[in-house]
């Protein structure tokens, strides 16, 4: 990886202090009033995937020192052994639990555990696993949300996050890495089971809302389906749903960019068809994947503050940026252009475990 944009987006991660002292990262900085968010659980596993891979592309050494911290605050301050849980917020009034913030973290810490080989990294991972299949399983799949310490399910709102749904997969690719890693084959049925599941449900889960803007939000939960599809790229019926996925989700992003777009939606567009490409699953629409490589860059922030410059913002509205530069936002869109770089010089692999 070369060029302006990724050095400025690898210097926002390392140098604003959107990652913490303690080693966890702010869920976003706010450029009206400069001011982060709290830490977030599931942001902090992010930053550590991402910065995992951008050592290996760039050979950064402080972007491992800075994935290492991310991973020790997770393993040790995030993780209660107690509860044999983790929290959304480890500061939060009133805890909740996220399965899918939990598939997250799971899978920043095996990819730590296998550029670093420390072994706290694969037991909290493992842990993380384990309580995704025994804590939060449901009648009919996996509840998306517990309450902490009782872990009893939290009943939805009318947002996507907050109900069970296609784009639990992302996560469920936890329990098919930690069974890479050897924790036991039993995860693997588990990820299995995960994908008949949702490829039975997932049509319907963009024309569940019908509001253009919320949908937005939708199209970027619906590639997590998608990418969590990516390791079963060979079977029929996922090369089947990864074809018909791209093509509803690249129109309706371009229909309603006019009043709506999300970079990480760009972003985790373009990265499902440079693997799925890869993979043999669906041939790559190169018009759609140089429109996507192009939207990407006008994203990230000029913005003279070093709590901004570098940084990604999260997406406009009418046209004009919206005052978030967004951690999410930056490493999927710095693997994205990462992914397209290597694929122009014929050297892109698709190995999944590396998908932030």
């Amino acid at each position: 990886m070369t060029g302006s944009v990724t050095r400025r987006g690898v210097d926002w991660l390392l140098k604003s202090g959107i990652q913490q002292p303690s080693g966890g990262v702010a869920r976003y900085c706010r450029t009206d009033t400069w001011e982060y968010r709290a830490v977030s659980n599931e942001i902090t596993g992010y930053a550590a995937s991402a910065l995992v891979y951008l050592y290996r592309v760039t050979g950064q050494e402080e972007c491992l020192e800075a994935a290492l911290r991310a991973g020790r605050y997770l393993a040790r301050t995030a993780w209660n052994p107690a509860l044999g849980s983790m929290p959304f917020e480890c500061q939060a009034q009133g805890e909740l639990a996220y399965f899918f913030d939990l598939g997250i973290v799971a899978r920043a810490l095996v990819a730590l555990w296998r550029a670093a080989g420390e072994e706290e990294f694969l037991v909290t991972a493992a842990a993380c696993a384990k309580s995704m299949a025994r804590d939060f399983r449901g009648p009919s799949g996996y509840h998306a949300i517990l309450t902490l310490p009782d872990k009893r399910p939290v009943e939805g709102d009318g947002r996507w996050s907050r109900h069970p749904g296609c784009y639990q997969l992302k996560a469920a690719l936890a329990w098919d890495e930690v069974a890479g890693a050897g924790a036991g084959d039993e995860y693997r049925e588990l990820y299995e089971g995960a994908v008949e599941g949702f490829l039975a449900t997932h049509a319907a889960f963009l024309e569940d809302e019908p509001d253009r803007e919320r949908r937005v939000d939708r199209l970027h939960a619906y590639c997590y389906f998608l990418e969590g599809l990516l390791p079963q790229a060979s079977s029929p019926d996922c090369a089947k749903a990864l074809g018909e996925g791209m093509e509803r989700a690249g129109r309706l992003l371009r229909e309603i960019r006019p009043v709506f777009e999300r970079s990480d939606v760009w972003a985790q567009l373009l990265r499902v068809r440079l693997y799925a490409a890869a993979l043999g699953a669906v041939p790559l629409d190169r018009q759609r994947a140089r429109e996507e490589a192009a939207a990407i860059p006008g994203f990230q922030s000029l913005d003279a503050d070093r709590r901004a410059t570098g940084g990604f913002r999260f997406g406009r509205k009418a046209g004009a940026p919206m005052p978030f530069v967004n951690p999410v936002s930056t490493v999927f869109a710095l693997q994205a252009l990462g992914l397209w770089e290597e694929h122009a010089a014929g050297l892109f692999r698709a190995d999944v475990r590396d998908l932030i």
